[in-house]
């Protein structure tokens, strides 16, 4: 049988909102984390509700957009939204629990936060198995639902501002450029400096600096 691929600035971002407001339900939320493979810092999760008639053309995954453009979204989600969520996870709880449990407990913390009443929520791939609101676990999500795009635009934003603030303490890993991922220079500075409160002391090869 032949296969029919749509492309995916094809997909229609809306579907899975349109569907939900078909059904009486209108205050629907994505939620989308940031920071999950990074060496340094902690896993930000961002929880958007947006009114029914939000457009914002050329929203997506925020890692396809610039930052200029991530900075000018950011701005307008923030001012357009109907509520937002914002849930942190540092590096202790990640060490503690892991990096899939850390990211897990940030969003259940973005969705307790966002002021609104929530009647679904629309969430990147994985899934909260306890949390008490209907909810949708959708593969590629950032790019196939407007909802979940603006939650990974202001996860995004959040997390490179708090690594900019890091840089600006300990510039010789170059956390601004590379957000705590581990680029050839953030190693080289690990193997010179060693590593700060801030590395994530599970992760290799930060663990291999860990006395």
């Amino acid at each position: 049988m032949e296969k029919h691929i749509i492309p995916l600035n094809k997909i229609d971002n809306r579907k899975y909102e349109k569907e939900l407001y078909c059904q009486g339900i209108n205050y629907i939320a994505g939620v989308d984390e940031v920071g999950r493979g990074p060496l340094v810092g902690p896993v930000v999760t961002a929880c958007v509700v947006l009114p029914k008639d939000f457009e914002l053309d050329g929203l997506t995954d925020s890692k396809k957009l610039s930052a200029k453009k991530r900075e000018e979204f950011y701005d307008i989600i923030m001012d357009k939204a109907l509520g937002v969520g914002i849930g942190i996870k540092n590096e202790d709880v990640i060490d503690e629990v892991n990096i899939y449990e850390a990211t897990k407990l940030a969003m259940y913390e973005a969705i307790h936060h966002c002021p609104c009443k929530i009647e679904h929520v629309l969430i990147d791939a994985m899934k909260l198995d306890d949390l008490d609101i209907p909810s949708t676990s959708i593969i590629k999500g950032d790019l196939k639902s407007i909802t979940i795009s603006a939650a990974s635009v202001i996860a995004k934003v959040t997390r490179d501002r708090m690594l900019d603030e890091l840089d600006k303490k300990y510039p010789m890993y170059d956390f601004k450029h590379n957000k705590g991922y581990p680029t050839k220079k953030h190693v080289e500075a690990i193997e010179k400096y060693g590593i700060i409160k801030e590395h994530r002391k599970t992760f290799k090869p930060v663990s291999d600096y860990v006395k």
